[in-house]
């Protein structure tokens, strides 16, 4: 039985150092993503996947995004605020001491005793007494505690450094995902004006066809309804577009330039290949990954200091001081230098500091959770994008093909109305099925632009992963 309490508590301390230890990430993935490959590697810069479209607007929205966005801003201040944290974690290690300094003048008169006839003793007049002084503490560390706190420490940085860079390239994506959907909106726009143009000449058809006697007089009104619909969806395209133009401004931090400063025009064009990639390759390039990785090393320092603090503390604490008097018939001036120690041992604090431990123990726990959750997450998303952006390419060039095809028919009826050999009905049913297939076409080449933009996000581009890999 251990009866010595100094022997007990040693013991306990090294027996929680030895059990508290936070356990390996499983962050094992597949070899490899069920989606067709892609480029071949370094094809396509990660870094600025933007450049890949060939769109100087869009590459300059990016940049200006990147440098003004608010949320941008506040995740590089956040990096500040995290540096001068670090500083402050590792300076209470060093040295700590203020240098101190005081005066003091007392006009003294006597107005009763005896003592004021005796020479010497007299307490009337002008006394001074000044004062300075040099109090160093310094806590003494032979357990490590600075080295664990720097590491923590820098840990720390590292996860917010990620943050912004995670910060940046969301930016990125939903700049890039923005104008790929004014571009789709200025398509759609443009189609209803021109829809309206081709129901406007068909009006006009119709009317010189009805007022000759070749048709019932019923089909202009008909055609002047689907006209009006033309018109009202034109007016709405274009209020949307404003409004995400607007959008495209304020994410690049140009929240007062006016909508007419972005030219979106009419235009969409073939998404990009994607750059063949592995799954195991997320674990460096994705910046939210290495966050909640360098988040694991943050809270494994924090849980050594947990332990370290059942150790004893050692404090060394010397001093210099000076003093001068300054009386009426006395004066007198000295100094003084001192030296001395403590030592503090946990004793009743101890299930205090075990409760503590625990908390980070379970706080580390959550951190290595939330690390192997980051690159599930990470895997999900890649492989999701991959395969979509397959099945929208896939998509696009079956709707092109059905859309040329209806534009033919659509050109023939139309000829054939105008010559008086097909009917109204089945001239308006062939622009309609025409106007669908090219709706469905536009509607599939933006979500390609935009899947392919999430595909550049979700493998970890829109950062310089690089330089932080060659900084380690």
């Amino acid at each position: 039985m251990i009866r010595r309490p100094g022997l007990y508590i040693a013991l306990t301390a090294l027996a929680l150092t030895a059990c508290a230890t936070p356990r390996k990430a499983d962050v094992s993935l597949p070899a490899g993503y069920e989606a067709p490959a892609g480029a071949p590697a370094g094809a396509i810069a990660l870094d600025t996947w933007w450049t890949a479209y060939g769109d100087p607007e869009l590459t300059a929205l990016i940049e200006q995004a990147l440098l003004r966005n608010t949320d941008v801003r506040t995740a590089r201040a956040r990096i500040d605020e995290v540096k001068a944290q670090r500083t402050t974690a590792i300076l209470q290690y060093l040295p700590q001491g203020d240098a101190t300094a005081s005066g003091r003048r007392t006009d003294t008169e006597q107005i009763g005793g005896t003592s004021a006839s005796i020479p010497g003793f007299s307490t009337s007049g002008v006394s001074r007494q000044y004062s300075a002084g040099f109090d160093v503490s310094w806590e003494l560390d032979p357990w490590g505690r600075a080295l664990f706190a720097y590491r923590s420490a820098n840990a720390e940085v590292d996860r917010i450094l990620y943050a912004y860079e995670t910060t940046r390239a969301q930016i990125a994506a939903d700049t890039a995902d923005a104008w790929f959907q004014a571009r789709g909106l200025a398509i759609q726009l443009a189609d209803a004006r021109e829809t309206a143009r081709i129901q406007q000449d068909l009006y006009d058809v119709a009317a010189k066809r009805a007022a000759n006697g070749l048709a019932a007089t019923t089909e202009p009104d008909r055609i002047a309804g689907d006209l009006a619909q033309a018109q009202s969806q034109v007016a709405a395209l274009e209020a949307q577009l404003q409004v995400q133009k607007r959008a495209i401004l304020i994410l690049a931090g140009r929240v007062v330039d006016p909508t007419a400063s972005i030219d979106t025009p009419p235009l969409v064009g073939q998404a990009p290949a994607v750059p063949a990639a592995i799954p195991s390759e997320l674990l460096q390039r994705r910046p939210d990954v290495r966050g909640a990785q360098a988040a694991v090393r943050s809270a494994a320092g924090q849980q050594r200091l947990a332990q370290l603090a059942f150790f004893p503390t050692f404090t060394f604490s010397p001093g210099l001081g000076w003093q001068r008097i300054e009386q009426p018939g006395f004066t007198t001036e000295t100094q003084n230098w001192s030296i001395g120690g403590s030592v503090m041992q946990p004793v009743l604090s101890i299930p205090r500091l075990l409760s503590e431990l625990k908390v980070q123990n379970a706080r580390t726990e959550q951190a290595v959770t939330a690390y192997e959750k980051a690159v599930q997450t990470a895997f999900q998303e890649a492989e999701g994008a991959l395969v979509n952006l397959d099945a929208d390419r896939r998509r696009v060039a079956l709707l092109a093909e059905g859309e040329t095809r209806a534009a033919k028919a659509y050109q023939a009826a139309r000829i054939g109305y105008a010559r008086g050999l097909t009917d109204l009905n089945s001239t308006l049913s062939a622009e309609q099925a025409w106007r669908a297939v090219r709706t469905q076409l536009t509607s599939a080449q933006v979500q390609a632009l935009r899947r392919s933009v999430q595909a550049y996000k979700a493998l970890g581009g829109g950062w310089p992963a690089q330089a932080y890999a060659s900084a380690k």
